[in-house]
């Protein structure tokens, strides 16, 4: 069993796909939409954003709109890393707050994402092999956001997370991080699986936090490292369990099995810290 939060419904695209072609539609509203702040709504106003250079998180477009100005946007987002899912007009109507949003709202950054030489460069300065937090589809703010704060005080060098079905780093993300989103990179990869094999080629190895991993007081969890934490519903997926190198489990001993996301990421990464100061 994959460590959860409870409480919270976190399906927004997961589990909406069918065929390849619907990869993208989805129809439950996620807790990261909930940015007012973050918003912009209407063609225009969309790709001004772009030219000007901002930064888009994910864009929600209506389903069956492929006109000019769509097209050029959907265009001009290749690339960029900018999730792209189409949806209702229904949903577009209750995300909106102006009530003419054209067919298109875009979610922005509220913080410039960083590259994944900026980690190593961090480690580099303070002369220590990398730590690295990636995260594995976590659709919750507020998760996010407490992740990144106790990667900045356990001194991780930084955070990645994926470009789909995760959290971006919305506004709330920012004020649940306390202020460590200032100081510890996160940086957004297209695939998770991917860049784990890149890094382990810059000498990475990988803990996948699960429930049925050996207990993490007995796996070797110094050096260079990566600590992987799953989505707070499924956990860490398949195929990026299958690249990691040890599946690392917290001892439990309540009646219940299962921790918020956020809380197994500071105990583990805790016992890296211990693990590497002994």
């Amino acid at each position: 069993m994959a460590y959860e939060i409870f409480g919270n419904d976190l399906v927004e695209l997961r589990a909406s796909s069918k065929n390849p072609s619907d990869i993208n539609k989805d129809d439950n509203k996620s807790n990261s939409e909930n940015e007012s702040n973050d918003r912009i709504e209407g063609r225009n106003s969309v790709l001004e954003a772009i030219k000007a250079g901002r930064t888009i998180d994910k864009v929600f477009i209506q389903d069956g709109l492929r006109d000019g100005s769509i097209s050029s946007i959907i265009s001009k987002l290749k690339g960029s890393g900018t999730s792209i899912s189409f949806v209702k007009k229904q949903r577009l109507d209750a995300m909106s707050e102006t009530g003419h949003h054209q067919g298109i709202i875009a979610q922005t950054a509220s913080y410039e994402y960083s590259e994944i030489d900026d980690i190593f460069a961090l480690a580099k300065k303070r002369n220590e092999p990398p730590f690295i937090i990636i995260l594995d589809e976590i659709e919750d703010p507020h998760n996010l956001g407490a992740i990144i704060r106790t990667a900045n005080v356990c001194g991780a060098h930084g955070v990645i997370i994926p470009k789909h079905h995760a959290s971006g780093l919305t506004a709330t993300v920012v004020r649940a991080s306390a202020g460590a989103i200032n100081f510890t990179p996160v940086v957004k990869v297209t695939n998770i699986s991917k860049t784990i094999d890149e890094l382990k080629q810059r000498g990475l190895w990988f803990a996948c936090a699960d429930m049925d991993g050996d207990p993490m007081y007995k796996c070797n969890l110094t050096g260079s490292i990566g600590l992987v934490i799953g989505n707070e519903g499924s956990g860490v997926s398949r195929l990026v369990k299958e690249k990691c190198d040890y599946i690392v489990s917290i001892p439990m001993k309540g009646e219940i099995d299962s921790l918020n996301a956020s809380v197994a990421a500071g105990i583990l990464a805790y016992e890296i810290v211990r693990q590497r100061s002994i």
